[in-house]
């Protein structure tokens, strides 16, 4: 678990990992050097997984953000399926569901011409895939990967 300062500390990292280490250490009232600890110790543990920009998706030509459920011949818990999909780079996220589908994917490309070629030249030729239905989405209304970190663990 963490604790409240962690909390605090992972609440600042999360708005902006690039905010330079003396300003966390101002904002907890901490010396830096031991702010400093606390975030290698919580990268060490795995709560911390990485650091990432983040892109706006249609300056780069990548407007079209899809929802795709796919059927598969895995046997269950099976996800040999699942890491090939993974392997796509248009697919952003692969999620094992339960349900009448196997997984959900959300994938992102440029047009419907692209989201096409997906489906037929990279999922389609799977030969576990059954089937797939698509979800195009019009608008997003929020999209975020925030999570709630709560200030009293």
């Amino acid at each position: 678990m963490i604790d409240e300062l962690d909390a605090k500390i992972l609440n600042i990292i999360h708005k902006n990992a690039r905010i330079p280490n003396a300003e966390i250490a101002r904002r907890v009232e901490m010396a830096p050097s031991a702010v400093l600890e606390r975030i290698r110790k919580l990268e060490e543990r795995g709560i911390i997984e990485g650091y990432e920009a983040r892109l706006n998706a249609e300056a780069l030509g990548l407007g079209l953000v899809a929802f795709v459920f796919v059927k598969t011949d895995d046997r269950v818990g099976g996800t040999n399926t699942a890491r090939q999909i993974a392997k796509i780079p248009e697919v952003q996220e692969v999620h094992d569901v339960v349900g009448e589908d196997c997984y959900l994917l959300k994938v992102r490309v440029k047009d419907t011409r692209h989201l096409m070629q997906l489906m037929r030249e990279k999922l389609g030729k799977m030969k576990s895939v059954r089937s797939t239905r698509t979800t195009i989405v019009l608008e997003t209304i929020k999209e975020s990967s925030a999570l709630l970190i709560p200030e009293n663990p």
